[in-house]
């Protein structure tokens, strides 16, 4: 070691001089440049409303790879969390009628607390347990949930919902002018506060992964015995990462909420979101962070504009039925698309591609 440096060191060194050369760089600067200018590159607002959802979900789909895919937790209640971080922003601004900035922000304290206490209590009693059990143990708390939500019309509104207002510059009727001949209003000042908030988050999971604590859970994910002969107390790592991720997913739920301005136990507490959440992770790669945006963006843009097939066909081929009911079998074409890409990506896009990366890099050092 003529440079004093320990390989781990050096490795680390080689690591930090080509971070701002690699492509994937440039590729994430240029999917941040897009979401922030969304707004005035399309004057449509459902595309807008798309954006911004692939943004929520991304993060709560990373937050679900900070448990499944960097500590090895299979979880399949992770949706409560997210269902969380909505009612209370629903509960404060809607049932109590407590519209101001300061209840807001109160409502969105309340559920990182109280998802974070939670998650402690379900680790507590369930990670001590191997195999299924966790799984299991977290889908009925989450179905408890639903139901608890489903039943309590007078707090949460039942299978109806809440509807809400937001206060000041978030309200729909405000507007602070033009800019760009897009209008300012309370939508798009939603939209970057949103984005903002979200980006954060990502940049506290990124730090959580890459710190040493991160490290620990790998080693805990690929080899949990070794993890435990050298001295680590697995069982409470997984608790803190499982807390984590929580809190984040809470955070995530209510920004849902504040930009659809509805709750519902079918719009942020049902079994189908999480399975898309589990969708999203398996497409985009487990243990990337990263994969949570492709896998948002595959399921989100898929699921908002491929039954549009039919309107399409028809004004393309008016005179072919035969043609416009096969558009209409737009969940068929999904699933095949679902089928190419993990056939094609095996580990998901951003696992599959970091993988290739990683081959060229070593056989053109060799």
């Amino acid at each position: 070691m003529q440079d004093g440096l320990t390989p781990v060191q050096r490795f680390r060194l080689r690591e930090k001089e080509s971070r701002f050369r690699e492509p994937f760089f440039f590729l994430k600067i240029g999917i941040l440049a897009f979401f922030m200018a969304t707004p005035f590159l399309f004057r449509s607002f459902e595309i807008t409303d798309v954006v911004l959802k692939i943004i929520i979900f991304s993060t709560l789909v990373a937050s679900y790879d900070i448990i499944l895919g960097y500590t090895g937790i299979v979880s399949l209640g992770h949706v409560l969390y997210f269902g969380i971080g909505s009612y209370f922003v629903g509960i404060f601004m809607g049932k109590l009628g407590w519209i101001s900035y300061g209840h807001l922000a109160l409502a969105l304290l309340i559920a990182v607390i109280l998802s974070g206490i939670l998650s402690i209590l379900i680790g507590f009693f369930s990670l001590r347990i191997r195999a299924i059990f966790f799984a299991m143990v977290t889908l009925a708390f989450m179905e408890f949930t639903y139901i608890l939500a489903s039943q309590l019309r007078s707090i949460t509104g039942g299978d109806d919902g809440i509807s809400f207002k937001l206060p000041g510059i978030l309200a729909v009727d405000y507007t602070f002018g033009h800019f760009w001949g897009i209008d300012v209003n309370g939508r798009i000042i939603s939209y970057y506060l949103i984005f903002m908030v979200c980006l954060i988050l990502f940049l506290f999971m990124l730090r959580f992964t890459h710190s040493p604590l991160g490290r620990v859970l790998q080693s805990i994910r690929d080899n949990e015995p070794r993890s435990i002969a050298i001295g680590y107390k697995t069982y409470m790592y997984q608790v803190i990462a499982s807390t984590f991720a929580s809190c984040v997913a809470a955070m995530a739920g209510g920004c849902f909420a504040i930009w659809v301005r509805y709750v519902s136990p079918d719009s942020s507490l049902s079994v189908p979101i999480m399975l898309d959440v589990l969708l999203m992770v398996i497409v985009g790669g487990m243990g990337t962070l990263y994969g949570g945006i492709f896998g948002a963006t595959f399921l989100l843009i898929t699921r908002s504009f491929l039954p549009k097939l039919q309107v399409l066909m028809a004004s393309l081929l008016p005179g072919a039925p035969f043609a416009i009911r096969l558009s209409e079998r737009w969940l068929l074409y999904f699933g095949l698309l679902f089928i190419l890409i993990v056939y094609f990506f095996p580990k998901g896009i951003v696992g599959t591609a970091q993988e290739i990366f990683r081959k060229t890099n070593s056989e053109r050092d060799s």
